[in-house]
This record gives C-alpha cells, sequence and structure tokens, in this order.
C-alpha cells in the first residue's frame, strides 16, 4: 500500500503529524486521560457540538458550546469521580477515517474526518459524524484551536454527552 501522506500540508493532502495528532487526541479521550486531551487546547480553544450543521452557537442551542475555561470545568467534573452520568466511566473506542485538509492559512490548518464512536456502559451506543478540527502550529507543537462535532443525528433528541465525543 502506497502511503498518500506528505511532510508539507495542501488542501485535500493530509501530512502524517496531523494525522497522528487526531489520532492521539481520540486515544487520549477513548482512555478517558483527560489531563492529558486537555493539555492539547490552545488557550483560545472552542468545543463546539452543535444541534444541526449550519448553526450558529452564538444565537442558537448547541449540545456543547465550551470556551477554554468551561473545557477545563468538563474535565475537572469528569475527574471528580463525582458525574454520576460517568460512574462507572464508559469504555469507548473511536475510528477516524476520510481525513481532509480543508484549508491552510499560514500555521493554521482546517482537517476534517469522518468517526464512528463504540461506547459501551451497561449497554453499546454508536455514535458517528464528522470532526472538524482547527489546528494551529506553534513554537511548542500543534494545539486545537476548535473542534466541531457533526453528529449525523444531531436534528433530534440524543442520549446525554457526559464524556468527551
Amino acid at each position: 500500500m502506497t502511503d498518500t501522506r506528505t511532510e508539507t500540508a495542501s488542501v485535500g493532502t493530509v501530512p502524517a503529524e496531523l494525522v497522528d495528532y487526531m489520532v492521539h487526541e481520540a486515544r487520549l479521550a477513548d482512555e478517558n486521560r483527560y489531563e492529558e486531551w486537555e493539555s492539547l487546547w490552545a488557550d483560545d480553544g472552542i468545543y463546539w457540538i452543535p444541534t444541526g450543521d449550519d448553526k450558529d452557537p452564538e444565537t442558537q442551542v448547541s449540545f456543547v458550546f465550551d470556551n477554554r475555561h468551561r473545557i477545563g470545568s468538563r474535565i475537572a467534573q469528569l475527574r471528580s469521580g463525582r458525574r454520576h452520568s460517568q460512574t462507572p466511566p464508559s469504555k469507548m473506542r473511536r475510528q477516524l477515517a476520510n481525513f481532509e485538509v480543508l484549508s491552510e492559512d499560514g500555521d493554521v490548518i482546517e482537517v476534517a474526518a469522518n468517526f464512528s464512536l463504540f461506547e459501551h456502559r451497561y449497554a453499546t451506543t454508536i455514535w458517528a459524524g464528522r470532526y472538524l478540527y482547527l489546528l494551529r502550529r506553534t513554537a511548542d507543537g500543534i494545539t486545537l484551536v476548535k473542534k466541531t462535532v457533526l453528529l449525523i443525528n444531531n436534528e433530534g433528541p440524543i442520549k446525554t454527552i457526559a464524556f468527551i465525543l
């Protein structure tokens, strides 16, 4: 099999370092390694799960619309052991596929990937959709500026999101 990843980004071609970063981010979330997951975020980070594909989070309700401070609060709740919706914690594994570079502007790169997430806590639930990542290259490496989770069933009611999608 030929490796089509390249060292530098161009729209459509995903560099190996970006794929590795997204896979690493997913694995940290799967393994409940929340402190490490939180360390991936830029100070101006936004974590967004909209209730539709073309919504404005400033004017319309979202499942999740967290700034960097709220991301930290969410992680603190998950680590506390007192978040009853995650006692015991879910076991999770996700698959990422169809990686794409959507745009690149200097040190900021927008990347997308489809995902399927298998969550088990008393029963197995399958979550699926598309991740949109806004990543920034810094002197210290890549940081996560924004992660948007477009669930395929985001137009209707969903089960509680008590973990990191």
